[in-house]
């Protein structure tokens, strides 16, 4: 038999040193936590958020949020039921950035599943949020507030009248009519949602996605238009849906109600299209939403619709103080929309569309995105 030499001896015991290195070496990074230049770094696990209490000085700051869990994640502060800033579809492993004004107060923030225990944001008084808060004048912004209200009121009827016909729809057990109906009626929905996703108890009613829920589809918090798309576009059937459709027109007449005598300040109408656009950016269009029913393009339409009327209103109020912007926004609004036309010219269904074109129209919007978001500090809103 022959005898190994001396230098496979090395070799395997070189390769074994290399293998307890890199493990140790591997127990070491999953010990540290992510760096960070953000104000606060969040880390998101299956149950909590790391800190679940955060104390940071009032004005514009940032929060980086870690997914450490295994399931898509959104991250939220919540002033009460509404949404003061979100950032949705956070891939586990992956990080994502907010960057938000914070008036001093106590808020909650949601930490993963929506079923998770909330943690606490205390924010407080600061020079900087003072002088921000000092710096918002309301007559120049009456004209687009008054307006703004009035397409939030004609927006939230037609939601409503358009969940009617689709609850008669289904009611009757046709399909092809309830597909329809359910198509026609994401649309005004999305119109209205810059405003409407903030308010996050009927958020969490009308438009939850079952990536979010424990129970996923089975979920019992599995409701609004995202179940019904799923019994029509995927179970491909109507039964077990009237209870849904009924409660889903409850929830949206109680949003046109809301809409109507919900305040409106000048610092909210100004960062209202740049976070619905920063949503669309970073989560929506590169993964999708509608994953049953794949009109996700009828969608994105009908939401930069939404903040083509709240950016067209502001503009207005920015054409004298800086033209640059003012064209920027129009140029790169019409690139957006462009995008999606264009889109919609090719694929039937989102789930037919590149990664590449995905990324491409996520630039373009990134790119409107960036130049919403100059609207507070070139008016005066910081």
């Amino acid at each position: 038999m022959t005898t190994p030499s001396k230098g496979i001896y090395l070799a395997i015991l070189g390769a074994a040193a290399l293998a307890v290195a890199g493990g140790a070496a591997f127990w070491y990074a999953s010990q540290q936590k992510p760096q960070t230049v953000a104000d606060q770094l969040v880390i998101v696990d299956a149950a909590t958020c790391q800190p679940a209490t955060i104390t940071i000085p009032g004005g514009r700051r940032s929060f980086e949020i870690v997914n450490a869990s295994d399931r898509p994640i959104e991250w939220e502060i919540l002033d009460g039921v509404m949404v003061v800033a979100e950032r949705e579809n956070i891939a586990p492993g992956f990080r994502a950035t907010l960057q938000v004004a914070l008036q001093p107060g106590e808020y909650d923030i949601t930490c993963g599943l929506l079923s998770n225990p909330r943690g606490k944001l205390t924010v407080t008084a600061s020079d900087e949020a003072t002088a921000a808060a000092s710096e918002v004048t309301l007559r120049k912004f009456l004209g687009p507030l008054s307006e703004y209200r009035v397409y939030l009121v004609m927006q939230g009827n037609a939601a409503v009248k358009c969940a009617q016909t689709l609850r008669d729809a289904i009611a009757a057990g046709d399909l092809d009519a309830a597909r329809d109906a359910w198509r026609q009626a994401r649309l005004p929905y999305r119109r209205i949602e810059p405003l409407a996703y903030r308010i996050s108890d009927l958020k969490n009613a009308i438009d939850p996605s079952a990536a979010y829920l424990a129970g996923r589809e089975d979920d019992p918090a599995f409701t609004g238009y995202h179940r019904i798309e799923y019994g029509l576009f995927s179970q491909n059937s109507t039964d077990g849906l009237q209870p849904v459709a009924d409660k889903l027109l409850t929830d949206l007449e109680q949003l046109a109600a809301r809409l109507k005598a919900l305040p409106l300040d000048p610092a909210l109408l100004t960062a209202l299209p740049g976070d619905m656009t920063s949503q669309l950016a970073q989560a929506r269009v590169p993964q999708g939403e509608n994953p049953y029913a794949g009109n996700d393009l009828q969608d994105f339409a009908a939401s930069l619709e939404g903040i083509a009327k709240l950016s067209g209103l502001l503009r207005q109020v920015v054409a004298s103080v800086d033209p640059g912007l003012d064209q920027g926004i129009a140029q790169d609004l019409q690139a957006a929309q462009d995008g999606v036309a264009a889109l919609q010219s090719k694929h039937r269904s989102y789930g037919d569309v590149p990664p590449a074109a995905r990324q491409a129209l996520a630039t373009d919007l990134t790119n409107l995105a960036d130049s919403l978001g100059k609207l507070q500090p070139v008016i005066g809103i910081n």
